[in-house]
């Protein structure tokens, strides 16, 4: 969940390594630290900038690595902060991930004399690089020896004195990325920091380890043979992870979603002829065919999505699915019969729990589909097809233009689906694709109000408890509505099926507890509608989400935000946005950076 960086050249490291960490910070940012080969070491707590002053003129040199933390082991200080040494400080490196057994090693080499300064599970592989030297010919050697002693999760580079000009790089469950340059390389925990120099990029995969120099690179596998693979061109440009004007990546990404829709449809979608091809798909379109169940299993916003999407399947491509936390997925012996396709959600393509879950899956000879937002990430490649987001990066920790991608795959995934099972009719798939075809302009729509919807969440921002509700199609989003209210403005919220208020939630509502009513104008209006008598009978405040045209709401609620009218199965698609600006200028009035909320981090790539 941290962010890595490294260089090799001939330029200064330094304001390379400082570029590469503010690129990767929305990874984590309670600490930062740097080593420079010839130059040392050199860390701050919080923010990158902090870092970026400590250094001076002394810190020159050509070769080096940086690391911006968010803290697993040990509290954020300059003391648990990365790069960590050895007990000469010979061996410097930056880790991402958990070393599971890092205590019984820790304590294995303090019986040998070796002296620990942090509180960190990451030092004790830097100690025991050291130790394996004693007896090892080669620092290669060593280190192959030392991956092999550790169980966890790692993305590892380690600079050191033994071999000056060498990074070395290893990964386990934790993404690392090698930028090829021209006399110059690079390797990185994320690609979006990568890019400004380079875009042939090679990923590495769990059990691999590679060197750089300036002007080489070796990969190879836990066993020491060396592994022939060609670097592949990144498609997008750094432009795309820049601000464009905004105060936040987040406002620049929820007011993207008309774009995110179209992009999301490009080259899937023909808007001549409404025919959705998804031609990603066609080579397990004979086994999509056959499907009995579906498990859609992800983390988070992601989830969400997914919980949107098993309506849709239901409802049109008639295949049971059910919905289920990666998290849990792996833990409670899931049984996977023949004919089970699992799906799942991710923005990084490198969520633990997701990752962990599908492996799972595989294992049990599961047909996996997946929906990734990043090109080349571990879930995209251990995937047996993959629809990706085409939206370009998403920087923001809390998930918007993500969000709306996977939902719309999920429709043209329903509409595939649907058709090659024959499960709904021509009248339905085409109006559905109408429908889909109008979405950005709709998205746009409600994104020129965001005016109105900033004074409404003036008006909020005092209260620390809210209740979202949805039902149906909308339920999902008051989960999504609640989530995002809590990830940047750090107020409490809960996200409920509104037919469970009776069943515990009423009894918090009073004239300071407000609800967030999903209210649209579908086949469960009138139900929601009684929900909001009953709050307003008890003094409670609502704040309702109606569709265009609805004038009783007006006079029932005590403020309502509107959104175009579209089909039921597209509703969450529209009645998402308004909610993700009301999150944000909630969170942007308590004077919060909404991009980097606390203990929060972008790519969750530990349990």
């Amino acid at each position: 969940m941290c962010g890595i960086f490294g260089y090799v050249g001939k330029r200064q490291a330094a304001p390379l390594l400082i570029d590469g960490l503010k690129a990767l910070e929305y990874r984590g940012y309670d600490s930062a630290g740097l080593y420079i080969v010839g130059a040392g070491c050199a860390k701050a707590v919080g923010q990158v900038k902090n870092l970026e002053t400590k250094l001076g003129d002394g810190f020159s040199g050509n070769t080096g690595l940086a690391h911006t933390r968010w803290a697993t082991h040990g509290v954020p200080s300059e003391v648990n902060s990365h790069p960590h040494s050895d007990c000469e400080q010979k061996i410097w490196l930056a880790h991402n991930g958990i070393i599971e057994n890092y205590n019984e090693l820790k304590e294995e080499l303090i019986s040998k004399g070796h002296k620990f300064v942090s509180a960190t599970d990451t030092e004790v592989v830097a100690h025991l690089i050291e130790e394996n030297i004693k007896s090892d010919s080669s620092f290669s050697e060593a280190l192959l020896k030392t991956l092999k002693a550790i169980r966890g999760t790692y993305g590892l580079v380690i600079s050191s004195v033994h071999e000056p000009e060498k990074i070395f790089v290893a990964r386990k469950g934790s993404p690392i990325v090698l930028g090829i340059g021209e006399g110059e390389n690079f390797v990185a925990s994320d690609p979006s920091a990568i890019v400004p120099h380079t875009k042939r990029v090679i990923y590495l995969n769990d059990g691999e380890w590679a060197i750089l120099t300036a002007g080489s690179y070796q990969l190879f596998d836990l066993e020491g043979t060396e592994i022939s693979r060609e670097p592949q061109t990144i498609e997008w440009s750094v432009e795309q992870t820049q601000k464009g004007g905004y105060d936040h990546f987040m406002m620049k990404e929820i007011v993207e979603g008309d774009n995110v829709i179209k992009n999301s449809l490009r080259g899937r979608l023909d808007e001549v002829s409404l025919e959705v091809k998804l031609p990603e798909l066609d080579s397990v379109a004979n086994q999509l065919k056959d499907i009995k169940r579906i498990i859609i299993t992800s983390c988070g916003t992601a989830l969400y999505s997914g919980m949107v999407g098993e309506y849709m399947i239901e409802e049109l491509a008639k295949v049971p699915v059910e919905i289920e936390y990666a998290s849990e997925f792996r833990y409670r012996s899931p049984i996977i019969e023949p004919g089970t396709m699992i799906m799942s959600i991710t923005q990084s393509g490198e969520t633990a729990d997701t990752l962990a879950a599908i492996r799972e899956a595989k294992r049990q000879g599961a047909l996996v589909v997946s929906i990734v937002n990043t090109v080349g990430s571990t879930i995209a490649r251990e995937s047996d097809a993959v629809m990706f987001n085409q939206i370009g990066p998403e920087i923001g920790v809390a998930s918007t233009k993500a969000f709306m991608s996977q939902v719309t795959l999920f429709a043209l995934f329903t509409l595939y689906l649907g058709k090659i099972r024959g499960t709904i009719n021509e009248e339905m798939y085409k109006k559905v694709v109408q429908e889909i075809i109008a979405l950005p302009d709709k998205i746009k729509s409600i994104l020129s109000r965001q005016e109105e919807i900033k004074l409404i969440a003036d008006k909020y921002s005092r209260f620390e408890d809210f209740l979202f509700m949805g039902r149906k199609y909308t339920f999902p989003i008051a989960f999504e509505g609640a989530l995002k209210l809590k990830e940047i403005s750090y107020v409490h919220a809960e996200g409920y099926g509104a037919g469970e208020m009776k069943h515990g939630p009423i009894a918090m509502i009073d004239e300071n507890f407000p609800t967030v009513a999903l209210a649209l104008s579908d086949a469960v209006y009138e139900k929601m509608v009684s929900n909001i008598e009953e709050i307003k009978a008890r003094s409670g405040k609502v704040l309702a989400i109606a569709t265009e045209g609805n004038t009783t709401l007006s006079n029932l609620a005590d403020d309502v935000i509107y959104v175009p009218e579209t089909i039921e199965m597209l509703e969450a698609l529209l009645a998402v946005v308004p909610l993700q600006i009301f999150a944000y200028y909630i969170g942007v009035g308590r004077g919060y950076n909404v991009d980097k909320p606390r203990n929060l981090a972008k790519s969750v790539t530990v349990e």
